[in-house]
């Protein structure tokens, strides 16, 4: 089963099971301040959980599904092994005022294990164990017994069982976390079931949601490499046009050594979500998420770089992108992939020098020379990290965080 496939047989799936199908949003929420980027499935409608919108009447129905372009970026600086990505899509069904946990749960074992025929014997599941604030979630437990041996379902903390709001206040709820057993034994979360009763104000209290709700998810990328019975997401049918596309840039083969492999995904994930980010709109720049995608961008072309001297344009990898993608979100092809060619030509007239610079140093690298490289080479201070890192090379921050503000400071003054 490729990723198209598997698009068709989850929204197919829930089509036939009352649900509404409804389009993806924008990577840019909208009348959402409370985030830069849309970050899950229910992020579009997090106004009917709130009771601001009418579920029924604009939708014709409670119960909704959907594959969702998502961002998130806590986790750039870990974008490089196996698994981490900035974008990537959600599978997702929600019921807004309609089922709740025991449909939401049998739903979930239905598709997993008769339209994708997953192993019985190799799925687990959670539940909330509950703490000071919310009790613990019997009611989940209960339910996935009908399904599951008691030895299946295990007790998870808030860290990994509780889940939202997004952003500072909004809908949360007690969730559970469904498991696959890989072939290494190594149990893996393909999907997250959110059980929305609560409201979290932004001082950290809960009262009633006022209507329960359900928000379920699961990462399309995770999801086709264990469908696929691959050991990471760059080796499924999502990436491997675009890791070739890149073997050719820089004429280096992946799985061969591995700083460059890690060098490659680095590349791949971050062209695909520079690709999605600029078709919503996103232009570079220094500020909220223009900085995120020049920060995307400057850090591909720095590996690209690195992987060879005289690497080409990276908007060919981003044309298999919309290539490879356009038949789930046609909208890819008016992106205007020119604005990734002036960052690279702006950036590259200046990288060059940053890393004779950069090599320059020795291996306690000041705050003032990381200023320098940030200031006058277009370094982003989290690329003067990584490199300091991967170099075994000591960076002074603080002494960087203090002339950054002291260069900010006079800025505002001018």
């Amino acid at each position: 089963m490729n990723s198209q496939d598997l698009r068709k047989k989850f929204l197919q799936f829930f089509e036939k099971n009352g649900h509404k199908v409804v389009p993806s949003s924008s990577l840019v929420p909208k009348n959402d301040e409370s985030v830069l980027l849309t970050t899950a499935g229910m992020q579009q409608f997090k106004p009917y959980f709130t009771g601001q919108k009418n579920v029924s009447f604009d939708f014709g129905s409670t119960d909704l599904t959907s594959i969702q372009k998502c961002f998130r970026t806590s986790d750039i600086n870990l974008v490089g092994d196996f698994s981490h990505l900035t974008f990537f899509e959600m599978l997702g069904n929600f019921s807004i005022g309609g089922y709740f946990k025991d449909k939401a749960i049998e739903l979930m074992w239905k598709f997993a294990t008769e339209a994708l025929r997953l192993p019985e014997d190799k799925l687990s599941a959670t539940y909330f164990e509950g703490d000071a604030k919310i009790p613990r979630d019997d009611e989940a437990k209960n339910t996935w017994m009908k399904f599951l041996p008691e030895d299946k379902i295990t007790p998870a903390p808030r860290e990994d069982s509780f889940w939202g709001p997004t952003g500072d206040e909004g809908p949360c709820g007690t969730s559970s976390e469904f498991f696959y057993q890989t072939k290494t034994k190594e149990k893996l979360e393909v999907w997250t079931l959110v059980f929305m009763a609560y409201y979290c104000d932004k001082n950290g209290n809960y009262k009633e949601l006022g209507l329960t709700g359900v928000d379920t998810g699961g990462g399309i990328e995770r999801m086709v490499g264990v469908i696929q019975g691959k050991p990471s997401v760059f080796e499924t049918d999502l990436f491997l046009p675009i890791i070739q596309s890149i073997e050719q840039l820089v004429k280096r083969n992946y799985r061969k050594d591995e700083t460059a492999d890690r060098r490659i995904r680095i590349i791949a994930d971050h062209i695909r979500a520079s690709t999605f980010l600029i078709e919503d709109g996103v232009l570079p720049s220094n500020k909220e998420r223009g900085y995120i995608l020049r920060r995307l961008i400057r850090r591909a072309i720095t590996h690209g770089k690195l992987l060879n001297e005289n690497v080409g344009s990276l908007k060919d990898v981003a044309q298999v992108v919309v290539d490879e993608y356009k038949n789930q979100y046609p909208e890819l092809e008016n992106a205007n992939l020119e604005i990734l060619v002036e960052e690279e030509t702006r950036f590259k007239k200046t990288l060059r020098e940053g890393l004779k610079k950069y090599k320059e140093l020795g291996q306690e690298i000041s705050g003032e020379d990381a200023f320098l490289l940030s200031q006058s080479f277009g370094f982003p201070i989290e690329l003067v990290q990584e490199l300091a890192k991967e170099g075994g090379k000591t960076l002074d921050l603080q002494d960087f965080e203090k002339r950054l503000q002291k260069h900010k400071a006079v800025s505002s003054l001018s």
